[in-house]
């Protein structure tokens, strides 16, 4: 059974210098499908991820995982930015660091968590090298390997992909998968068109900070409700 699913946001808004970022947001994320969020820039697909994870709180409306708004969901998500955010260690370290910080593993646990993460990144012959000297797609293979070491129910990732080379990009892709397949709720931005139609379940778009439209994947992308939608999949809007 879930320990936190279905992540509820129940008439979210966000305000910030008296504008609207985030308004009347209410959507459900369920276990199970891929799930991809796009929009134009400025929609607020950051900020939504951000929202969910923690790291802002809402101006108006309510946040629940499994019907509660306690404080132990975070310790069953996480986040991968855009720009990893990487600790000046090596990677192997990089992917300890948290396991240790939780408490909850044994140095046993830690060491064979380890190993399967860098097993599943292809990261194991670069495993003592510097994090910051490591390419792109590297290090943000390295952020996915962190964060999936953890076991999260839900991973959130912003745009995880952007400025990669393609390779890196299927790489990075492939990974993001596996992700998913070994159970885990991913939950994506992207501006990638491309991308979204080869990743995603079901489709979230944001338009000014409002969901204009939220379904499976194949009724967003072949026959969207709203005109900004179909602009957006058309291309006729730019990202």
């Amino acid at each position: 059974m879930s320990k936190i699913l279905p992540l509820s946001l129940s008439g979210i808004s966000v305000k910030a210098g008296g504008n609207h970022l985030l308004r009347d947001i209410n959507i459900n994320f369920d276990k199970g499908p891929l799930t991809l969020i796009i929009g134009p820039n400025g929609a607020g697909k950051s900020l939504l991820l951000r929202l969910c994870h923690g790291l802002i709180k809402p101006n108006k409306g309510t946040l629940t995982w499994q019907g509660s708004e306690a404080a132990f969901a975070a310790r069953h998500q996480a986040l991968v930015f855009q720009k990893p955010v990487l600790l000046r260690r090596s990677v192997r370290e990089n992917i300890a660091y948290p396991l240790r910080i939780t408490g909850m593993f044994s140095t046993a646990e830690i060491t064979d968590r380890i190993a399967e993460a860098l097993d599943l990144s292809g990261l194991a012959a670069i495993a003592d090298r510097p994090a910051k000297v490591l390419s792109g797609g590297e290090q943000q293979k390295l952020a996915l390997a962190r964060a999936r070491a953890i076991r999260p129910e839900v991973l959130f990732l912003d745009e995880p992909t952007a400025n990669l080379d393609p390779r890196s990009l299927g790489q990075v892709e492939a990974l993001i998968r596996e992700t998913h397949e070994a159970g885990t709720k991913i939950i994506m931005t992207s501006h990638d068109m491309s991308q979204v139609k080869r990743l995603a379940d079901e489709i979230i778009f944001l338009y000014d900070g409002h969901i204009l439209e939220a379904g499976p994947a194949a009724q967003i992308l072949n026959k969207p409700a709203s005109k900004e939608a179909s602009a957006f999949v058309k291309g006729d809007l730019l990202p």
